[in-house]
């Protein structure tokens, strides 16, 4: 299974629309989803804070600031 995680805040829409859009895709692609809120973790805050909703896999940043879904489908065929 894969896992991808998003990097967001509680208060944020972009965060939200992110996470449901990722949602409604999630049993088509076969992954979990983690989400993190950064406004906890300092570091995380300082990395990610102008850029969320940030979404990663395996290290590697996929997209930022909305689903990117050419970027998204662009890495599941290379992880494939």
């Amino acid at each position: 299974m894969k896992w991808l995680t998003v990097y967001g805040r509680e208060e944020c829409h972009l965060c939200h629309e992110m996470v449901a859009e990722l949602e409604e895709i999630q049993a088509n692609y076969g992954f979990s989803l983690e989400i993190v809120n950064i406004d906890k973790d300092p570091q995380l805050k300082k990395c990610y804070g102008h850029l969320v909703p940030v979404l990663v896999a395996g290290g590697e940043e996929i997209c930022h600031y909305f689903l990117d879904r050419p970027a998204f489908d662009a890495y599941f065929a290379k992880i494939r």
